[in-house]
């Protein structure tokens, strides 16, 4: 592995340390309009991976008005719909367990196939796959082969799915088992993630929707060890499918690199500026927003412009000092 992902791993780690320093994960109920600002983004850019057309503003007025905007292809709305479903469910599961909730599990078979059902239902009757039969409606496996895909992986066929999530559930589940002994540690969790998701699509247990099926595990998985979920963004989606193919032969560190940036960009976009105060010291990154970069406010601490200081190769400030050099700005 490179020297950037083991500088990349040392950033998580201390990222985590941070996150659990200003409060850790926050709870729905503590934070429901955090974790609405997270489902926007993670809804808009997964389903934007998988070509989705719709743009932020109208993913944003689907999910709080249940409207349709513009000129669309009503499976585009479904698709988003479908995913929101699931993703909410992921999030609320996770954090507040429900009936399909096992203690000394992070993935059930039960919890597979609901994530599946959600997510596809809506879209799926308004435009059921072309070769789907009766048997491969949403929450079922396959039940034929498919063709091997464009980049040569050939996914598991329909007989051996049954066999493979099996062994694969027990993978997933074998992390929380090895974190409870001590075996790994967290800084191991992004590489064990990115062979549960190569493992995952390699099997494509589902017809269709496995992309985001399987991007919904990990976040599961991720908000069941009390870690914040990934989003992946769509300007990364070529190294996205790139490290999905470079894992098919056994390199899986940039797809955990991948993973890694996704879960940073939650921890210093939503959740320590969330958790903060006014007076908090806080990473300058995670101080960053649509009115000022965070390489804005980099350069203004380079010159002095911002209260600011330089602790461990990362720069710090809180939100007043924020707030007192825009405002000094306007006049």
């Amino acid at each position: 592995m490179g020297q950037n992902y083991e500088k990349l791993l040392i950033q998580f780690a201390d990222a985590i340390n941070e996150l659990q320093k200003y409060g850790g994960l926050p709870s729905l109920k503590e934070a429901n309009e955090i974790w609405k600002d997270i489902w926007y983004i993670e809804v808009h850019n997964s389903t934007a991976l998988e070509g989705n057309t719709l743009v932020l503003s109208q993913v944003e007025k689907l999910l709080k008005t249940n409207k349709i905007s513009g000129r669309k292809d009503i499976k585009d709305f479904m698709e988003v719909r479908g995913y929101a479903d699931a993703s909410k469910w992921v999030y609320e599961h996770a954090l507040k367990p429900t009936d399909y909730f096992q203690q000394d599990a992070l993935l059930t078979l039960k919890e597979l196939r609901i994530i599946h059902e959600l997510s596809m239902t809506p879209v799926w009757n308004v435009s059921p796959h072309k070769d789907a039969t009766e048997f491969e409606t949403p929450g079922n496996f396959r039940q034929h082969d498919i063709v091997k895909f464009d980049r040569g992986m050939k996914p598991v066929s329909f007989v051996d799915i049954h066999s493979h999530i099996s062994t694969w559930i027990e993978d997933v589940n074998q992390i929380l088992k090895e974190l409870k002994e001590k075996k790994i540690t967290l800084k191991d969790i992004p590489l064990r993630l990115a062979k549960i998701h190569n493992q995952f699509e390699r099997i494509h247990p589902f017809l269709d929707g496995n992309g985001r099926i399987g991007r919904l595990v990990i976040n599961l998985i991720l908000v069941k060890l009390s870690l914040p979920p990934m989003i992946i963004i769509k300007k990364r989606r070529n190294q996205y499918i790139d490290s999905l193919d470079l894992a098919d032969r056994k390199n899986y560190s940039v797809l955990a690199e991948v993973i890694v940036r996704g879960i940073l960009d939650n921890i210093y976009r939503f959740i320590i500026p969330h958790n903060s105060n006014n007076e908090s010291i806080v990473p300058l990154l995670s101080l960053a927003s649509k009115t000022i970069s965070y390489e804005a406010l980099k350069k203004a601490a380079i010159r002095g412009r911002i209260k600011a200081t330089y602790q461990n190769s990362k720069w710090y400030s809180t939100k007043s000092n924020i707030k007192e050099y825009l405002d000094s700005r306007k006049k």
